[in-house]
């Protein structure tokens, strides 16, 4: 897919540091929603869509993280941008941790939410593959969305579970699949020690999808990294901490020294 067919949107001020922000698996650029108000304060934030999610085409899968992170550097040479700050959660820090490992020289800081260099049981993402392609997005999403948020989270807020499961079952079952694919068969172990963009690794304490674990080892790989485990909070982390991961994010990225 071409970065014409990617779907973005640039909030914030037009000489401000750019931060671009990479969305987790089955949602949009929505997700971002509740740190943008304060990233906007300091930041230019592009948010983009996957293939299939949101606003952008699906072409025919399978994809790949290396595809998918090639996809975000043309995005960024249409745009103009040459260095950004760069932000991904789950599958959109899988595409950070390549695009910051094959082309250092675009990434100025970097942040890794709820994400892993290996995800496995390849099987698991191959099956849900070939499940919503055969069954549409319905047939997964009572599961996915259950490792989303904690149950207290779930129970106080519907409203909010209601709408992400929505943002799930909008996906399109092609463009979703092919990003499971790509999960399948990732391994980016190798070059998490190619990564010299300062890292800050966020995860979530209670989440099942990609648990804290995965996080330790992306902090053992990357030289000088440091990790942050907040709770409570499952996958969606920056949903159920909308404040925390905020001032995470931006504390991380606003240090003196940073573009």
């Amino acid at each position: 897919m071409s970065a014409t067919g990617i779907h973005h949107r640039v909030d914030g001020p037009p000489d401000a540091p750019v931060l671009v922000l990479a969305d987790s698996l089955g949602t949009t650029l929505a997700m971002w929603d509740p740190q943008l108000p304060l990233l906007t304060e300091r930041f230019r934030v592009v948010r983009y869509d996957l293939p299939g999610h949101g606003g952008s085409s699906a072409p025919p899968g399978p994809y790949t993280i290396a595809g998918l992170g090639a996809e975000l550097i043309e995005l960024l040479d249409a745009l103009g941008l040459d260095r950004v700050h760069l932000c991904g959660l789950s599958i959109g820090g899988m595409i950070s941790m390549w695009v910051a490992a094959h082309a250092p020289e675009r990434v100025d800081r970097l942040v890794l939410c709820a994400t892993s260099a290996l995800l496995g049981p390849p099987e698991a993402w191959a099956t849900r593959a070939e499940t919503v392609l055969a069954s549409g997005m319905r047939a997964v999403s009572e599961a996915v969305v259950g490792r989303w948020f904690t149950p207290g989270f779930s129970e106080r807020n519907p409203a909010i579970v209601s709408r992400m499961r929505a943002m799930l079952e909008t996906a399109a079952p092609v463009g979703y699949a092919g990003c499971c694919r790509a999960i399948e068969q990732m391994d980016l172990r190798p070059d998490l020690g190619r990564i010299v963009a300062p890292t800050l690794v966020v995860a979530g304490a209670d989440d099942l999808a990609i648990p804290p674990d995965h996080a330790r080892r992306i902090v053992a790989g990357i030289p000088g990294s440091r990790l942050e485990i907040v709770g409570p909070a499952a996958h969606l982390l920056n949903v159920e901490q909308p404040d925390r991961v905020g001032r995470l994010i931006g504390g991380h990225l606003a240090v003196e020294g940073a573009s």
